[in-house]
């Protein structure tokens, strides 16, 4: 079943729509994805199935890709090579990423192993942390959905 998916940057300037016909995403580790990540997971789609409804910024991050990001809020976006049909958005963007799982490792030999396994690592909500919580009350009265 196809669904259209929407998604955006943090500050909302820039947003999309994208036909989504299943859960598949990838977690690449190339050096250039790790520039602030430890790694990106990324939902691939045919440049026809999906839309700008606000334009993004790009980045010419190497000779044979670019990147979208928001230039207002900084939020990466998407990776496209300068000659494909395809594009790779950043799961995180969609405004339900539930869906996506990850079928396969991108750019292992620059993977950082301790990070693709941390399932046994204790877990804490933001509601946890008091000084984080006391922060987001003293700025907007609630903490952020």
């Amino acid at each position: 079943m196809t669904d259209i998916m929407t998604g955006g940057c943090q500050c909302g300037r820039v947003r999309f729509s994208a036909r989504v016909a299943d859960n598949d995403a990838i977690l690449c580790h190339c050096r250039m994805c790790q520039s602030g990540n430890v790694s990106v997971a990324f939902k691939n789609f045919a440049v026809a199935d999906m839309s700008w409804h606000s334009e993004p910024d790009w980045y010419a991050s190497s000779p044979i890709a670019r990147r979208a990001f928001c230039s207002r809020c900084g939020t990466p976006l998407g990776f496209q090579y300068n000659d494909d049909d395809k594009i790779d958005l950043h799961v995180a963007t969609f405004d339900d990423p539930v869906r996506f799982v990850p079928k396969f490792h991108f750019g292992i030999e620059s993977r950082l192993d301790q990070w693709v396994d941390t399932g046994r690592l204790p877990g804490y909500r933001i509601a946890d942390n008091p000084e984080t919580v006391e922060r987001w009350m003293k700025a907007i009265g609630k903490l952020p959905d």
